[in-house]
């Protein structure tokens, strides 16, 4: 799919771009990659690491419309994974996080569609099923515009689809990266938000490879959603400490007790596939499609009414054991 093509990642800087960028020029063979954000450095940085003739650069805000117009001449595929992601952040600067996650939502769209982009796959979060934080709402508001773009396009080309997961295992919004910094600095103790705090786990390259498949997999409009394991947040510090002991500090401004990925609402609306969930679109679109067999050929069946994927009742938990193992395999 990606031989041959010209892809853009807003966002490109950030951990999920590196990753999947890397894996991009492995193994494909594109004509350009365009890094599109708004960190200088991270992008000279990033230069010296990749020093690919397919590389690109363009320093630019997803706020900005122009811009982004300017920089998706010629492109084929985009991954939109530029956001403002810390919850407490957005808690304390709201309109902020709504410019940048909203505004920005409906900027990339628009580029999209001036410049006739085959595909847009737009990163979600499990925040945005039924959030309870600016974040999460954010992000709801951001996925819906990108579902309900396949609709404004009419008869041209472009289509769009969403992926959620939750929090990517070492990514900077991750509790991994602050124990090991912890526990490298000495620490006594590891703090605890909640012990009963459940987490889905995701590795960075799972992620990456679950976006790559949506590309093939979509038609426009789905909102796909990855089966994967959870975790206890207690079995993850035992995991990685075992002979520290635990200090529980509370929950955070706008943090759940557990993530959430499919409500009992969009139970409605899902369908179940070998290794992952699709919620369809709730509203009709001009153009008819069967999402039940996607455009891999894969099969799926409607989710019982009242289904709900959240990561305190999955059936699938992993041990400490399994966690020090995943954990260095994506190290």
């Amino acid at each position: 799919m990606f031989d041959n093509a010209s892809i853009l990642v807003t966002g490109g800087t950030g951990s999920f771009g590196r990753r999947f960028i890397s894996t991009l020029l492995h193994r494909y063979q594109p004509r350009r990659v365009i890094v599109y954000s708004r960190d200088e450095l991270k992008q000279y940085e990033m230069a010296q690491e990749f020093p690919h003739d397919a590389m690109r650069f363009f320093l630019g805000d997803v706020r900005d419309g122009e811009r982004l117009k300017q920089a998706m001449r010629g492109v084929d595929y985009v991954v939109h994974a530029a956001a403002l992601k810390q919850v407490p952040a957005a808690e304390y600067n709201p309109t902020e996080c709504i410019r940048t996650n909203v505004v920005g939502a409906e900027n990339v769209i628009s580029a999209a569609i001036a410049n006739d982009v085959r595909k847009v796959v737009a990163l979600s979060t499990d925040k945005a099923a039924s959030p309870i934080n600016l974040y999460g709402a954010t992000k709801l508001l951001s996925d819906k515009l990108f579902v309900a773009a396949n609709n404004t396009v009419g008869n041209q080309a472009t289509r769009f689809a969403v992926v959620r997961y939750g929090n990517v295992v070492g990514s900077r919004g991750s509790v991994v990266p602050l124990f090991q910094k912890m526990i490298a600095d000495g620490a006594t103790e590891l703090p605890i938000t909640d012990p009963r705090m459940t987490r889905f786990w995701i590795t960075l390259q799972q992620g990456v490879d679950f976006v790559i498949r949506a590309f093939e997999r979509m038609y426009g409009g789905e909102l796909f959603v990855p089966k994967i394991p959870s975790a206890r947040i207690t079995d993850l510090a035992a995991a990685m400490a075992p002979q520290l002991p635990h200090k529980v500090i509370g929950i955070r401004p706008g943090e759940k007790l557990h993530e959430l990925m499919i409500s009992r609402d969009d139970s409605l609306h899902t369908l179940e596939f070998a290794d992952h969930y699709v919620i369809t679109p709730s509203i009709r679109f001009i153009e008819h499609r069967d999402y039940a067999l996607n455009n891999c050929g894969e099969a799926g069946r409607p989710t019982d009414e009242g289904f709900k994927y959240a990561s305190d009742i999955n059936d699938w938990f992993l041990t400490p054991d399994e966690i020090r193992q995943l954990s260095q395999q994506n190290s």
